[in-house]
């Protein structure tokens, strides 16, 4: 029989139906984030409204939503998808080049001295920079794009995996060479389990970072996407529609980012939080 006293006798209301203080706490704590978002969009709105502001310069949220209507669902897919297929490309190539690459600086002091500085150089080098280089030595198509996209997602993908890759405790590795276990033995069974919440780390990073890269693609060279939609309405003054575009891409990357996190739930639940 629980005491007055203790959590289970607590009523989580009033007699009046009014939640108690404590509930409301719990409550506002589960969604302090959606809460807040909401308070800034409320003083987005009144800001624009009461000082003025003129919708070149800052939209009002509700200019913004007014304005997504502008173009008809099927436009509005038309950029989306040509976006996501030049993010999702490039972050395909950006996997299929770091996975490989890392394991080879993981095998190999020489490799990896060779390999790093070069790798630094590429993620110093401003892509936004070399952009229109790559666009005309490559010409105006998907590739430059590819390219482009691959370039900005690529670095993040090797440096973790790598790091995952070496964090493997040396007693395992000098016990796997005792037990002459081959290389790709050695990689396959102890390395990556260890390289796994690593790797997913970068993935979901790189995810977004693609993104970012087919934008800069498509504000060099696109007759289409998200990113030449945003560059094609600011040049015309109409800053609401770039700014619905904005959101979009933002709904696009929170959920190529939870697809990824998803997927390491899925496939690997064990490896939640269990990076260094």
């Amino acid at each position: 029989m629980p005491t007055p006293s203790s959590p289970s006798a607590t009523a989580p209301e009033t007699p009046g139906g009014v939640p108690q203080p404590g509930a409301l706490r719990a409550l506002v704590g589960r969604n302090a984030s959606l809460l807040v978002f909401l308070l800034v969009l409320l003083a987005w709105e009144l800001a624009c409204r009461l000082a003025t502001i003129p919708e070149y310069v800052l939209p009002a949220p509700s200019a913004i939503a007014h304005a997504a209507t502008a173009l008809t669902p099927s436009r509005w897919l038309e950029h989306a998808m040509a976006t996501l297929q030049v993010a999702l490309g490039g972050y395909l190539v950006a996997i299929a080049l770091a996975l490989p690459l890392a394991i080879t600086i993981t095998r190999s002091a020489l490799l990896s001295r060779i390999i790093m500085p070069w790798l630094v150089v590429i993620q110093s080098t401003p892509i936004v920079a070399i952009a229109p280089i790559i666009v005309v030595t490559l010409g105006a198509g998907w590739l430059p794009r590819i390219v482009i996209t691959t370039l900005i997602a690529f670095f993040p993908l090797v440096v973790s995996t790598a790091l995952g890759l070496s964090s493997v405790p040396a007693e395992l590795i000098e016990l796997s060479r005792s037990l002459r276990a081959s290389t790709s033995r050695q990689y396959w069974q102890i390395r990556m389990p260890y390289a796994v919440p690593y790797l997913f780390s970068a993935l979901k990073v790189s995810i977004t970072l693609a993104i970012v890269g087919a934008v800069v693609a498509e504000f060099v060279a696109a007759e289409k996407g998200l990113g030449y939609l945003i560059l094609y309405a600011t040049s015309s003054f109409q800053v609401p529609v770039a700014f619905a575009a904005l959101v979009l891409l933002v709904l696009s990357s929170l959920v190529l980012y939870g697809l990824v996190r998803w997927l390491q739930q899925r496939l690997f639940p064990w490896s939640q939080g269990t990076q260094a």
